[in-house]
């Protein structure tokens, strides 16, 4: 007798959560967008380039530049303040960078004033971290 109770409800507990995680999975925030981050680096594009040995423009190439430490492109003079910078480009530093350079390193010669909107901060640097096409 009891196994005819506890079985339907087994099944009612299981579809109950079934239908949970959809609901779950549509509340999380959406993945930055690669495309879109190249659509904002459109703007870096007069000072940088992103492309996997290219060239050193007014900035450094920032072809992989997430994990890299700060100052570390061969054949790029960088201000002094960049070189003792001693950051490691990461979501988090890319971010503040991003967002204002001259607070992250006061003397930057950089004169970029930054990105006000998040979403577009994410999106670069998810188009940092694999550029799309």
């Amino acid at each position: 007798m009891t196994r005819k109770i506890i079985l339907p409800a087994l099944a009612i507990a299981a579809a109950a959560c079934m239908t949970a995680v959809p609901a779950i999975v549509s509340a999380a925030p959406p993945a930055a967008d690669a495309a879109a981050g190249k659509r904002v680096y459109m703007r870096c594009m007069a000072c940088h380039t992103v492309n996997a040995g290219g060239q050193n423009k007014v900035g450094p190439n920032l072809s992989g530049v997430v994990g890299k430490k700060a100052a570390s492109v061969k054949g790029f003079r960088y201000s002094a303040a960049m070189t003792k910078a001693g950051v490691t480009w990461n979501d988090a530093t890319l971010d503040k960078w991003l967002t204002r350079p001259a607070s992250v390193v006061p003397g930057t010669s950089m004169v970029f004033a930054g990105l006000s909107k998040p979403e577009e901060r994410k999106a670069v640097i998810a188009y940092l971290k694999k550029p799309a096409p």
